[in-house]
C-alpha cells in the first residue's frame, strides 16, 4: 500500500504538485509491487490508515528521519536514502519548463 499526498495537501505542506494527483496515483498503482494507493489529505491520517489497513511497516524517505518515530508504537517506522540521480527538484524544472515530454 502506498499513501499519495494529494495536490491540496502539499500545497499545504507549502509544496507545489507538477504532476496532478491522479497521474501520480496511476504511476505508482502502476508497479507490480503496489497493491493499493490511498490518498493522503492531511497528517493526522497517519495512524488511522496503520491500523486500519494493518499496515506493519511505514516507509519514508530519510530526509523526514526521526520526524515519524511516534508511529514505531504501531508498526516498525523505515526511513529510506534517497537514490542517487534522482531529484525530484529536477523532475519539477523539467516538467516546469514544458520538456517533460522531451525528457522522457
Amino acid at each position: 500500500m502506498v499513501a499519495i499526498s494529494t495536490d491540496e495537501f502539499n500545497l499545504l505542506k507549502g509544496k507545489r504538485s507538477v504532476i496532478p494527483f491522479a497521474s501520480r496515483a496511476e504511476i505508482v498503482a502502476g508497479l507490480s509491487c503496489v497493491d493499493l494507493v490511498i490518498a493522503e489529505e492531511n497528517w493526522d491520517q497517519k495512524v488511522s490508515d496503520i491500523l486500519n489497513f494493518q499496515a506493519s511497516v511505514f516507509v519514508m524517505g530519510g530526509d523526514w528521519e526521526g520526524k515519524f518515530d511516534e508511529l514505531r508504537e504501531h508498526c516498525e517506522v523505515v526511513y529510506l536514502s534517497r537514490t542517487d540521480g534522482v531529484s525530484s527538484s529536477m523532475i519539477k524544472k523539467v516538467v516546469g519548463a514544458g520538456d517533460f515530454l522531451r525528457a522522457a
